[in-house]
């Protein structure tokens, strides 16, 4: 899997601090606790709203991706079996299928690759073709969201409960956004962090 930052706003720390000194049309200086985490602990999110990023995640499957587009104040853009041929698709594997079953599961990748290249041979179209193809599909899926919904959207899937492959696509975004602004998600971070770490020892 392969996880990309494409877009993340200008600044984003500072643009989501201006908006919440809005609010209480606030100069700054007034505490010596920074704003962010003062938001943070006191529930006002809508501030952090104003910030966004787009990733584009690749070779991830599609059995991930059905779970993350159920997170609704996302924009997502997918690539579609409709349009794009799968005759030669590459497959995840699950880590329950590695060892000496993998040989077994590629075996039966490639009777569902067969099944759809039949298919596809027989004249019928990639739209109908696709649905005996597996949510072990590969598959590519840019998002957009505000910090607000990605901090949502990890309180939920970083947990050491959320399926391994989601938890391994946010981990990285979690990472990747907690480097370019700490003050909005480095509480998540270190939670998680820690949970997961602790889960593999």
């Amino acid at each position: 899997m392969k996880v990309e930052l494409l877009a993340i706003t200008p600044d984003p720390e500072r643009l989501i601090e201006l908006a919440a000194r809005t609010c209480y049309q606030s100069a700054g200086g007034e505490s010596s606790t920074p704003l962010l985490p003062r938001l943070l602990a006191s529930g006002h999110l809508s501030p952090f709203e104003h910030a966004s990023a787009t990733f584009r995640i690749s070779g991830c499957s599609r059995a991930m991706t059905h779970q993350l587009v159920r997170h609704r104040l996302m924009s997502v853009c997918q690539k579609s079996q409709r349009y794009v041929r799968e005759d030669s698709f590459d497959y995840v594997v699950p880590p329950d299928m590695a060892g000496p079953l993998r040989e077994e599961f590629a075996a039966d990748m490639e009777t569902i690759r067969s099944m759809y290249c039949k298919w596809r041979e027989r004249g019928v179209k990639k739209e109908d073709a696709r649905y005996v193809l597996p949510n072990a599909c590969a598959t590519e899926i840019v998002i957009t969201a505000n910090f607000r919904e990605f901090r949502h959207i990890f309180t939920m899937r970083c947990a050491p409960a959320a399926q391994w492959e989601i938890r391994e696509a946010c981990m990285l975004m979690l990472s990747e956004l907690n480097r370019l602004a700490p003050g909005v998600f480095a509480d998540l971070a270190r939670e998680f962090g820690a949970q997961n770490r602790g889960e593999k020892e």
